[in-house]
């Protein structure tokens, strides 16, 4: 069977919102459905990537947003991994299309961030981690990733300031982005002047808190011809889940998302050479530089080198463009809706709607979202406009 296709996306504003998560979805399934037949007259099936029930003290977002789509009496599920909800949405509509179980699934993501406040975010961030091991010690997100950061920084000749040539070029690019949270550039130094959040991660090598949904229209290479939309191919999907402990890992060597990625790349086909550009998980600045290297874009201690261009870079780079949505770190980052915004972006670059930040020549994109920290749960998507080899 043909590999399924993206036909359509949509997505909410993203950042801090008046409006609850249902109606966000709402926005985002409008924009994915405008000019198209109703959903309840072409999905046959819903998957829906969310992070926590504790934002909104709600469960049952499947049958929820089918509700809200109009739909009755079709599959409908919720999706957890964490950050990593929403690619494992994505990848289960993929499957379910590839397998000739349905032949359009609604795969999206939602997440109300904003309504516990700092505390409510920080604490169902937290619960991702082990709970006998970490939970109990107070530990946050990005105490974590400063530890990872810590060991990077020591490992290799990265300093503090490449992070932060990271969080610029990543705003840089938001910059150019219309549903981006942070469409505004910054230097370097608004970055290493900027508060300390856990050392050496710093306010603005972190990703947002925010609210926003995504949704993204999964069918056949012939239900898409018939719409008149612009197809991209889901050439290839893998997933890998590591340990949750950040204690029991390497804290440098990303293995979950290489093997992710590289199971992405044999079912399409490809090596990491062949991508153009990458949607990766910074959910802060050192998961650029740590994905680029586990995923096959650069050699080991010198994915810091991420925001130079390719003609830059140390030998053993690929001439891939990293995160021109702006990444989590300036595009946002409402959880569960995360891994679909990358899939948005990279629709939109293959198609020629990306605008102003369209990268030139891209016909293959990777997708990396993950969830816990690290690889504690990795999806990765090849996404392509080239034929399928027959």
């Amino acid at each position: 069977m043909p590999d399924p296709v993206i036909a359509s996306v949509g997505a909410s504003s993203l950042g801090r919102t008046d409006l609850p998560g249902r109606d966000l979805f709402s926005v985002a399934l409008a924009e994915a459905f405008d000019g198209l037949p109703d959903p309840a007259d072409l999905v046959e099936a819903v998957y829906v990537g969310n992070q926590s029930e504790t934002y909104e003290h709600q469960i049952m977002q499947g049958t929820l947003l089918a509700e809200w789509a109009g739909l009755r009496n079709v599959p409908a599920e919720r999706v957890e991994g964490c950050a990593a909800a929403g690619a494992l949405a994505l990848r289960h509509a993929v499957k379910d299309v590839r397998n000739g179980e349905h032949e359009a699934v609604l795969a999206c993501g939602v997440e109300k961030m904003t309504s516990g406040g700092t505390s409510g975010a920080t604490d169902a961030l937290s619960a991702a981690f082990d709970r006998a091991i970490e939970q109990r010690s107070g530990v946050t997100a990005p105490s974590q990733y400063a530890l990872l950061a810590q060991r990077y920084l020591h490992e290799t000749d990265a300093t503090e300031r490449d992070l932060a040539e990271i969080a610029v070029k990543n705003h840089a690019n938001a910059a150019r982005n219309p549903r981006a949270q942070f469409p505004k550039e910054i230097d370097v130094d608004t970055v290493l002047e900027s508060n300390p959040v856990a050392p050496p991660l710093k306010l603005y090598d972190c990703a947002p808190v925010g609210d926003g949904a995504a949704a993204v229209l999964v069918t056949t290479p012939e239900l898409a011809a018939d719409l008149d939309r612009p197809q991209v191919r889901v050439a290839g999907s893998g997933a890998a889940a590591n340990n949750i402990a950040v204690a029991e890992r390497n804290l440098t060597d990303i293995e979950g998302a290489r093997v992710a990625a590289e199971t992405a790349y044999e079912e399409a086909g490809i090596d990491a050479a062949a991508v153009d550009i990458a949607e990766v998980h910074d959910a802060f600045t050192v998961c650029e530089a740590l994905l680029s290297e586990a995923v096959g874009f650069a050699p080991k201690g010198k994915g810091y080198q991420s925001y130079l261009p390719p003609e830059k870079r140390a030998d053993g780079w690929t001439d891939v463009q990293l995160s021109p949505s702006g990444g989590l770190k300036a595009r946002g980052h409402p959880i569960g809706a995360t891994g679909l915004l990358q899939a948005l972006e990279a629709y939109e670059q293959l198609t020629g709607a990306a605008g102003d930040r369209a990268v030139e020549g891209a016909e293959t994109a990777l997708l990396l979202n993950e969830g816990g920290v690290g690889d504690a749960v990795t999806v990765g998507h090849v996404l392509t406009t080239a034929e399928a080899a027959r």
